[in-house]
């Protein structure tokens, strides 16, 4: 049947929006890798979604999408975050620090496949959520050169783009892809306002700054979504003493 890899099709425009990334950052040109991650993480969520739809999932599609996962996600996040330092006064050794991000990010999926309690939450970061991290630097830059946004921002660039910053998330953001956290997945049983109250809380918030902020809101929400689960967290816990 045809439908059966209408979800592998979706998969593989994800890797290869990844691949031709990886050319982009080569030829300095970051803005349009880091759109190519944002098509491809469209296509990530499409892929499972049309698999569900279709009824067609599968064993082959799951570690497909992880493969296409690690190119987009995992390495290409790294190679930008790599070419950021490339004019920073620091010892060499210290430039390869952010492909951290592609090992860690290869661990985190590896994990996430073998791992049955990440059915209705994730445990770590998930690599679509650090690589939104990584490429909105440059479209944050994108943004302010053309004017957009109500508020200014530049002040956000002098902080992410800091030599010493940058390694240091690079440490933090990998250890958060494989650290035994659970964090929330926007997936909802029923539309409920009370069982899914955190989530609508974070999708509301975020509409507001991207509305506010554009593409300078998404570390915030990064920030915000992490504060939520950790407070969904701690709370069903307290609902089970």
């Amino acid at each position: 049947m045809l439908k059966k890899h209408i979800p592998n099709a979706i998969t593989s425009g994800n890797l290869l929006c990844g691949c031709i990334a990886v050319v982009k950052i080569s030829n300095g040109e970051l803005l349009h890798a880091s759109l190519l991650v944002l098509l491809a993480a469209f296509l990530d969520f499409f892929d499972g979604m049309s698999a569900r739809l279709l009824k067609v999932g599968s064993p082959l599609g799951a570690q497909l999408d992880s493969l296409a996962d690690m190119v987009s996600f995992g390495f290409v996040p790294s190679y930008i975050a790599f070419s950021l330092l490339q004019d920073a006064e620091i010892h060499p050794i210290l430039k390869y620090i952010p492909f951290l991000i592609a090992i860690f990010s290869a661990i985190r999926l590896a994990k996430f496949n073998i791992d049955d309690r990440q059915t209705t939450s994730f445990i770590g970061l998930p690599t679509p959520a650090n690589a939104l991290l990584w490429i909105s630097l440059p479209l944050i830059t994108w943004q302010n050169n053309l004017g957009y946004g109500f508020i200014e921002t530049d002040f956000m660039l002098d902080f992410f783009y800091s030599q010493w910053v940058i390694i240091g998330l690079s440490v933090l953001m990998s250890y958060l892809l494989v650290a035994e956290l659970p964090l929330l997945a926007l997936k909802f049983k029923s539309l409920n306002f009370q069982s899914n109250k955190t989530r609508w809380i974070l999708i509301a918030i975020s509409i507001t700054l991207l509305f506010f902020l554009f593409f300078a809101a998404i570390p915030i929400i990064l920030i915000l979504y992490l504060v939520l689960s950790v407070i969904e967290n701690k709370t069903n816990k307290q609902d089970e003493i």
